[in-house]
């Protein structure tokens, strides 16, 4: 692929951050950069062609932790390693702190990770109108309890467990400062930050200013900054602007795995940049389905997930309406060699076209929680009962 110096300007002229090797517990990540887990995109597949772009920690789609105590085969299938890749990462979500606890302890006795992240940034509405997610953090004490069973359930293990969150439910129920201290009081590892609500989804701007915020007030562990980092300026940006101690990854690199090489140039002080042109995007295309034909059960299974891929893949480049049509529902590799055969495959990098938000943002809208949820901060009995159907295999964040 191309490479091209880049030289925008994003510090307000001060030097561009070059920050030190990201230290979460016994790990070390060279480039400090984690891949945020993304339902049904960031599978073993697509963490391998990221993997092979930049260092980082490369986090598995989030499984619940009901599942994997009852050995689900799909959760079993997903925190599944990509090749011989170390270190391994996985985020669980649960409700229970006993349930969440015998998962992370199952995780760890069988070695089948070497990093746990807790998800609590999920604004899913089937998942918060239970209690779970983004807006379980508002109940303190059920926060605390988790978070503890699992940092229990790891302890004298190599294994560091991890929180990422959002701010809160609301502007008007703000929980990510009282919960960042308390991650960190209970032995978390490391904390991430999502600058947005539940009442937010991926709508608006993500608020750096609260992520500053959270990292001068969590000072014992890493803090990471998560929220609208579509390219290695924005990522340089970010550090400049909160101070973090590194960023996590997501909507920015659908279609772009070889952004992860922006950012560890860019950390490094490098200028270089990855600019493909259509011929290198069809390279990574097929390269992707291929390695989705070695995760999924069949080959009409993996082109059918691959589907999703194919327009953040040409987001910005010259294709006709029928052709990414008929991307978009390939069924086989000889099919999609075919339709890969029709681009104009010497189109350059379009520049700005292909960059910049992608996926749906959605609009901001009042959560869903359950009845009388946020009259209080404690945990009625009712309340209690009602999260168990909040474990569901759904992810988010």
């Amino acid at each position: 692929m191309t490479t091209l110096a880049e030289d925008t300007d994003v510090t307000g002229g001060a030097p561009a951050p070059v920050l030190p090797p990201l230290r979460i517990g016994p790990i070390v990540s060279e480039t400090p950069v984690v891949l945020a887990p993304m339902a049904g995109v960031t599978n073993a597949a697509f963490r391998r062609l990221c993997r092979e772009s930049g260092a980082g920690l490369y986090v598995a789609e989030m499984v619940t932790s009901r599942a994997l105590v009852e050995r689900n085969v799909e959760s079993l299938r997903i925190i599944a390693p990509d090749g011989d890749f170390r270190p391994r990462s996985i985020q669980v979500y649960g409700v229970d702190p006993a349930t969440v606890g015998a998962a992370v302890r199952m995780v760890v006795e069988e070695d089948r990770a070497d990093h746990v992240d807790l998800n609590f940034g999920c604004p899913v509405p089937k998942v918060t109108k239970r209690g779970g997610g983004a807006v379980l953090p508002w109940k303190r004490e059920l926060f605390r309890a988790i978070v503890t069973a699992a940092v229990d359930a790891a302890r004298g293990s190599d294994v560091p467990v991890t929180v990422k969150m959002r701010k809160g439910v609301d502007e008007e129920h703000l929980t990510y400062v009282e919960a960042g201290l308390t991650a960190q009081e209970v032995g978390v590892s490391a904390v991430a930050l999502h600058g947005r609500t539940a009442a937010d989804h991926y709508s608006g701007t993500a608020d750096w200013d609260a992520i500053a915020t959270l990292k001068e007030a969590v000072t014992d562990i890493p803090v990471l900054g998560n929220g609208d980092i579509w390219s290695a300026e924005d990522a340089l940006a970010m550090v400049a602007h909160t101070g973090v101690d590194g960023v996590v990854v997501g909507r920015g690199c659908q279609g772009r795995p070889w952004l992860f090489a922006d950012l560890e140039a860019a950390f490094a002080g490098r200028p270089d940049r990855v600019r493909p042109g259509m011929r290198d995007v069809a390279t990574t295309m097929r390269r992707h389905a291929v390695l989705m034909c070695e995760v999924f059960p069949s080959e009409h299974k993996a082109l059918s997930e691959m589907r999703k891929h194919m327009a953040w893949y040409l987001k910005g480049y010259v294709v006709g309406g029928d052709l990414r049509a008929r991307l978009a529902q390939v069924s086989t590799l000889v099919e999609l060699d075919d339709l890969l055969a029709e681009l104009d495959l010497d189109q350059p990098y379009p520049g700005g076209p292909a960059e910049g938000p992608r996926g749906r943002a959605g609009s901001p809208k009042r959560p869903a929680v359950p009845d009388g949820w946020l009259d209080s901060r404690e945990l009625s009995e009712e309340f209690r009962r009602r999260l168990a159907e909040a474990e569901l295999s759904v992810s988010g964040g």
